[in-house]
């Protein structure tokens, strides 16, 4: 009989009533999240802005600072899940917030000492890139080591709606912090962000599961993970959507502030706003996962949220001035409301159906793949642009994100009404 992903049940040993929060470790891993996804969200802004600024970076430096942040994924997102799995997950994980720390502090020291270049630039965002890249894998596989498999999602809710919550703020404190103390200031808050996460990890007093033996073999091990993710009918259609679906994103994402002013006729001081705004159905699509998994079951719920909202993204494109603007409010919330809680899904049930031995590598394997196709949505939805015009991207590109929600009705997903939390063939052991 195979096991299913029911939705989370009470647990006698969390107090209903908070949840999660009534642990201790929990606490701690979602507060330290929580402060440096903040300062994250302040860089977002903030780093561009002291190639801008500080630097006079034109269009090229621009586009090289932000491949940089996302070359490491290509370079090391395999690998990394091998090299994780040797090690506690936790002490990856405060290792690579000191890391961080230290590299973004080092930009406004630069910037003081009248020393700071583009090359230093581009090198702290490679380097924040790997560190981000060694974090997220540990990070991924570090929950179900603190909470009940039932609380996954619970977990995962808690923590994504926190995220997305810090970035709807960290958009518009990092204005603030720009013109008050100066773009590279804003680092240097992303830098104690950091070392405040890592605090907080130190302060946990769980222990970590034991490191797996070293292996010689890393090019065996890669290819084990990828074999499993790639031959697991459910694993595989998660991993699909994923690619397809940020490929999409970007793809209109890369264009959509030009197209906000130049063909929905949107004043520019709005722009950072509306970014905002549908940061919020971050928070709304983290709100609803654990309830509407519990009424419509984990499977169910994820098909009727993607054939339901990511249609509603075509409103986008017939965005206009004035009122015109809601049409982009409701498209874009619905879309970042429906892929957060199927992140949070996805996410809960890889960490519940892996067998653990391969947990890392899957992981890696699975955000690998998802996010190669980040860079090159980004280049084709700003080479269609320039060919076709804003507004037909836009088009194209929304369309395309429509079809991704339908990719899990050519799945054994289609059928069914939960998750399982365990392969068919192995079972549990």
């Amino acid at each position: 009989m195979t096991a299913t992903l029911a939705p989370p049940s009470g647990s006698p040993e969390v107090p209903s009533r908070w949840g999660l929060f009534a642990q201790r470790d929990f606490r701690l891993l979602w507060a330290g999240q929580t402060v440096s996804r903040l300062g994250s969200s302040v860089t977002t802004v903030a780093l561009p802005l002291v190639a801008v600024l500080a630097l006079d970076a034109g269009p090229l430096a621009a586009g090289l600072l932000t491949g940089a942040i996302w070359l490491p994924w290509l370079l090391f997102g395999l690998p990394a899940g091998v090299w994780v799995g040797r090690v506690p997950r936790r002490t990856v994980m405060i290792g690579c917030n000191l890391g961080s720390a230290g590299l973004f502090a080092s930009v406004p020291v630069a910037g003081w000492l009248n020393v700071l270049s583009m090359t230093q630039l581009v090198a702290v965002a490679f380097l924040s890139g790997v560190c981000s890249v060694f974090f997220d894998a540990a990070d991924q596989v570090y929950l179900p080591e603190l909470v009940a498999p039932e609380d996954l999602i619970e977990g995962n809710a808690k923590l994504t709606g926190s995220s997305s919550a810090a970035d709807v703020a960290g958009r518009g404190l990092a204005g603030l912090i720009v013109q008050l103390v100066g773009a590279t200031g804003g680092l240097l808050v992303d830098a104690v962000s950091f070392l405040v996460a890592a605090g907080t990890l130190l302060g946990i007093r769980a222990r970590s599961e034991p490191a797996a033996p070293e292996q010689a073999d890393l090019l065996g091990q890669v290819r084990e993970g990828l074999s499993f993710l790639l031959r697991d009918p459910y694993l595989r259609a998660f991993l699909c959507f994923g690619a397809a679906a940020n490929f999409a994103l970007t793809g209109y994402q890369s264009i959509l502030p030009l197209f906000l002013v130049r063909s929905a006729g949107t004043a520019p001081g709005w722009v950072g706003v509306l970014a905002a705004a549908a940061a919020v159905g971050g928070v709304l699509g983290s709100l609803a996962a654990r309830p509407l998994c519990r009424r419509l079951g984990t499977a169910r719920g994820t098909r009727i949220v993607l054939l339901t909202g990511t249609p509603l993204g075509l409103l986008m494109p017939l965005a206009g001035p004035g009122a015109g603007t809601v049409l982009y409010v409701i498209g874009s919330l619905a879309v970042v409301a429906a892929v957060v809680l199927c992140n949070i899904v996805v996410g809960s049930f890889r960490q519940s159906y892996t067998p653990p031995e391969l947990l890392t590598r899957v992981t890696a394997g699975s955000m690998f793949a998802v996010h190669a196709t980040i860079p090159l949505g980004a280049l084709t939805g700003g080479a269609l642009g320039e060919l076709i015009g804003l507004r037909a991207t836009m088009w194209v590109m929304t369309g395309l994100l429509t079809l991704t929600g339908t990719l899990p009705l050519f799945s054994p997903l289609r059928t069914l009404r939960e998750l399982p939390t365990a392969p068919q063939r192995t079972g549990r052991s």
